[in-house]
């Protein structure tokens, strides 16, 4: 009793998967056909006429054997097999067409297996690109990312190849059936009842290893991080150093047998299963095939029905077995896809407006208004009731040690986030007002850590205002106000070298690549200038280089800095010093050196070379 009741759970269970999966379905196959249109019908009339030639081999097969035996009793000799000729050509064109036909089906099912990838990458690279910057700080969304790129990405093309295969199944399964009534009505109906353990035990296996895959999508992703690490150039000279690589390798290889081991497990079980279930099968099989040899060996049936029968029913049952299967592939490819919807219904939270406010320009500067602002999971505030004005056509520093709030304000005025409690202006318009393309066309910014694009040299920096084709002579101009000029020229093939190693390129320094960056934020005139440590790379004479120019670029725009370094601070009309969130001191160099706070005391321990941190 306590079986039963054990299986009724499951029972109960597997039907409310399969409810919860089946409307995922529709939107699977108007995605493949999206993707792949005529491709994807011209593929499944073939698997239609595929379906239907096993019926005409069985056919022909009871014509021969038949015509054969009727030769050995009529003794009829070559006459009688002249006229078996049409069968044999017959039968030799079926199985000429059965290649031939299988070859194109393939070269179809590539085909639009290679468009529906490809429009699978640019659903999911549309969707991330459409999501704002606070996503990357929930892991569930990376769990949500990895399950959508890895496990989904292939799974649409592998819908259709299952659907396909099933379609050709479930034709020839039919015209088996067809074929089995001729001999009774319940040879069919066994059919069916001796593939129903398959079909359970699929389901039941498909839903197991769903589960155990979105169960570990975390574990996974720390394995890709552990192998990253043992193979990433960028981490290899602290692995050496710090002799990490064994542990790294045992974290990697823990949870590879954790992962493994469960893995196995699972297999065997459906292994044992699988062969439960076969083996019901074959003993359906053998019932027929006694009661069919008791039959003919009574005279009712010739050795073409036989022939005909034992072939219909064993093809029956190898395409209800493939039937079963691929239903559940189906199911299993589903349930993945599942993942690729939920990514794609992620919503963006910051929102622009339905009727988004004109913005003429900066007049009179821009007013952070009391903000409020804490990162997701997070629970201390990154800014605490906030507030500074940002002086239009004037350079602006903040200073402040690590942690201080600096780089969140520079996130919340590309609007990469919103605040919590308070408001940003600009001219005493609402930032969430302006469109976030609107917004961004009119600033540049350099980050704390920019991109290294492994691109050419002019590439790297017209990437600044991809909006418009950009011209040899402004790339020239740009790279000369960064003070990148110089070391391009020294570039084999100057603006048109390859930088990065992933691509066999040319490697700079972390300096020459800030230098490059600054480039690439000068190339696009805004009127906004957001520069995050913008020296902090260079060395003293590179510093001192680039300050000479750094005025004269700066002329009539509105400048932002954010800087440890106090010999770039001084180049601002108006300097303020945070402090946990909030503004302490402001002023001109010289007025907060008179001041004698926070500022002066870190100025003179930074003269003196005893700290870089105000």
């Amino acid at each position: 009793m306590m079986g039963d009741g054990n299986m009724i759970r499951q029972i109960k269970a597997l039907v409310k998967e399969l409810k919860a999966q089946l409307p995922y379905l529709p939107r699977a196959f108007a995605l493949v056909y999206k993707a792949a249109g005529w491709l994807m019908i011209a593929w499944l009339v073939l698997l239609l006429v595929q379906g239907l030639l096993p019926v005409a081999m069985v056919y022909l097969t009871k014509v021969l054997v038949d015509g054969v035996a009727r030769v050995i009793n009529e003794g009829s000799g070559w006459q009688g097999l002249v006229l078996l000729i049409p069968a044999g050509v017959a039968m030799a064109f079926v199985l000429v067409a059965m290649e031939a036909l299988q070859s194109v089906a393939r070269t179809l099912q590539t085909a639009q297996s290679e468009k529906i990838q490809d429009s699978v990458h640019e659903l999911i690279h549309e969707q991330a690109m459409r999501l704002d910057m606070s996503f990357y700080d929930n892991p569930d969304y990376y769990d949500q990312l990895h399950r959508a790129r890895i496990d989904a990405l292939s799974r649409p093309a592998a819908l259709i190849a299952n659907a396909g295969a099933l379609l050709q199944s479930f034709v020839t399964l039919v015209a088996m059936a067809g074929v089995l009534l001729t001999f009774g009505i319940w040879l069919p109906l066994l059919l069916l009842a001796s593939t129903l353990p398959a079909l359970w035990v699929v389901l039941r296996h498909t839903i197991r290893f769903h589960h155990w895959r979105v169960y570990n999508t975390t574990a996974m992703r720390k394995i890709n991080y552990y192998d990253m690490m043992l193979t990433w150039r960028e981490a290899a000279a602290e692995m050496r150093l710090f002799n990490l690589g064994s542990h790294f390798r045992r974290l990697f290889t823990d949870l590879r047998t954790k992962l493994r081991n469960e893995r196995v497990q699972l297999a065997r079980d459906e292994a044992i299963a699988t062969a439960g279930a076969s083996l019901t099968g074959l003993v359906s099989m053998a019932a027929a095939l006694v009661w069919m040899g008791y039959r003919a060996a009574g005279g009712f049936l010739s050795l073409g029905d036989l022939a005909l029968f034992v072939q219909a029913f064993f093809q029956g049952q190898r395409m209800m077995r493939s039937l079963l299967g691929n239903a559940g592939e189906i199911y299993r490819n589903v349930m993945f896809l599942e993942n690729l919807f939920e990514f794609l219904a992620l919503s963006p939270k910051i929102v622009g407006p339905a009727q988004p406010s004109s913005f003429s320009g900066l007049q009179g500067g821009i007013e952070f208004q009391d903000v409020t602002f804490r990162y997701y999971g997070s629970e201390t505030k990154a800014l605490d009731h906030f507030s500074l004005s940002i002086p239009a056509g004037r350079i602006t520093a903040l200073v402040g040690e690590n942690g201080a709030g600096k780089t969140t304000l520079i996130k919340l005025l590309c609007r990469f986030y919103d605040p919590c409690a308070g408001r940003i202006l600009l001219d005493r318009t609402d930032i969430r007002e302006l469109s976030a393309h609107q917004w961004h066309r009119r600033i540049t910014v350099l980050f704390q850590e920019p991109v290294r694009f492994h691109d050419t040299v002019f590439n790297n920096i017209a990437f600044g205002d991809i909006d418009r084709p950009a011209q040899a002579e402004e790339i020239a101009a740009a790279a000369q106000a960064a003070g990148a000029d110089e070391l391009i020229s020294r570039l084999p093939g100057n603006y048109r070298t390859i930088l990065g190693k992933w691509f066999g390129g040319a490697e700079l320094s972390s300096g020459q690549w800030q230098r490059l960056a600054l480039a690439r934020a000068f190339l696009r005139e805004a009127e906004f200038i957001i520069l995050d440590e913008p020296t902090s790379f260079m060395d003293s004479w590179a510093e001192a280089d680039w300050l000479e120019r750094f005025r004269e670029l700066a002329a009539g725009r509105t400048v932002l800095m954010i800087t440890h370094r106090f010999t770039t601070a001084m180049q601002a009309d108006v300097i303020h010093v945070m402090e946990r969130g909030r503004v302490i001191e402001s002023g001109s160099h010289e007025e907060l050196l008179v001041a004698g706070g926070r500022y002066a005391a870190s100025w003179r321990r930074q003269m003196s070379g005893k700290s870089t941190a105000p």
